[in-house]
């Protein structure tokens, strides 16, 4: 436990950390938002105050993520598992192909979604490697007539994550960036869509973030229903029903603390730093902690491990817990243990459960 302020070592995989600067903002503005006598959950999503909350987010996260001008920005609901479905439903007709690239379970439930419009075909996967590691790009086979190709950018089950992505050319990449998003600089222009779920590096859940290159809704299918279009949310600026409006008003907060902090590049200088205090201990262990990634594959916002033993790692997450490290178990569908290291978790946070790791190593072994 962080006794300075009695918070806890958050690692939890999402919904996950918020900075603590965010946090009390919004405690202080939770009741009274900027003199209107009223919290922004009251307001109407149509007044001025929440339009320049909206419409700030909107820039804010245009300039942090340097997104082109020829890409819409939109704040939906539904998580990326809605989103699933609406890639598929809006680009991939019938008898159409669309590659997928497996790299974990959630690509997994993205290509299962895909298989109820068109004719999705598996580009590339490592599931015979136990998801340990993302494919070379020389493995990812496409055909130039597909639909789009599916990436997940980092997979939070397993601890991986991509270095560089596939080049495409005229076939347009997608990609679910639900857990890296913004945890470094990335080109969008070499993607066709991007979307993420806020709830690991963007804010509270309840918020979808989508950036969709505009030169592809005009290609999209239109006979399908009206709130699973992109146009519906691209022509209202989002607002054509009642937006998470809390939530786009802690992503915009969230997006200003990115900003104070120096931006994505210092971000990620941060999250190296962060991620390295952690794989160090496993890498030293002499076996006694093992990582779940490849080295060339791994994530730095998710890392996955085991302890030597089961009875072991039993103790090792029973002991965390009451030291004050919330979120270490792994993946109900894997088990082991999981840290996530999100933009949010402070470094001490880390440091902390390193320290911990090797104590626990040196009592154990």
């Amino acid at each position: 436990m962080n006794l300075t302020n009695q918070r806890a070592y958050n690692f939890n995989a999402g919904p996950s950390a918020l900075p603590l600067e965010v946090l009390e903002k919004a405690q202080q503005e939770i009741v009274n938002f900027q003199g209107a006598g009223m919290s922004i959950m009251e307001m109407s999503h149509r007044s001025a105050n929440y339009e320049e909350v909206h419409n700030s987010a909107i820039a804010r996260l245009r300039k942090l993520f340097s997104i082109p001008e020829n890409y819409e920005v939109l704040f939906l609901q539904g998580g990326a598992s809605l989103q699933f479905t609406m890639v598929p439903m809006n680009f991939l007709s019938e008898g159409q192909k669309a590659s997928y690239v497996l790299t974990g379970s959630w690509s997994e439930k993205a290509l299962k979604e895909a298989k109820l419009f068109g004719t999705p075909v598996e580009a590339a996967s490592t599931k015979e490697n136990k998801y340990r590691n993302i494919p070379a790009l020389s493995e990812i086979g496409f055909n130039a007539d597909d639909a789009y190709v599916h990436v997940t950018s980092n997979n939070t089950i397993y601890g991986t994550q991509w270095k560089e992505f596939p080049e495409t050319g005229d076939v347009p990449l997608v990609a679910d960036m639900s857990s890296d998003i913004l945890s470094r600089p990335v080109d969008v222009s070499k993607f066709g869509i991007i979307y993420a779920g806020a709830q690991k590096n963007l804010g509270p859940s309840g918020v979808t973030v989508v950036i969709i290159r505009k030169d592809l809704l005009e290609k999209a299918n239109t006979n399908i229903p009206t709130m699973l279009k992109y146009t519906t949310h691209a022509d209202s600026n989002s607002l054509y029903n009642t937006p998470p409006t809390f939530g786009i008003y802690m992503l915009g907060e969230v997006l200003r603390w990115v900003e104070e902090k120096g931006g994505l590049e210092a971000i990620e200088k941060q999250n190296v730093e962060k991620a390295k205090v952690i794989y160090d201990v496993i890498d030293n262990s002499n076996g006694f902690f093992t990582g779940h990634a490849t080295e060339d594959s791994r994530s730095l916002m998710n890392i996955t491990f085991r302890v030597a033993d089961e009875e072991l790692e039993k103790q090792f997450l029973a002991e965390a817990k009451a030291a004050g490290f919330v979120g270490l178990n792994g993946h109900r569908s894997v088990g082991g243990c999981r840290a996530s290291t999100y933009n949010a978790v402070p470094f001490e946070a880390c440091q902390a459960l390193a320290n911990f790791m090797l104590d626990f190593q040196r009592k154990h072994q």
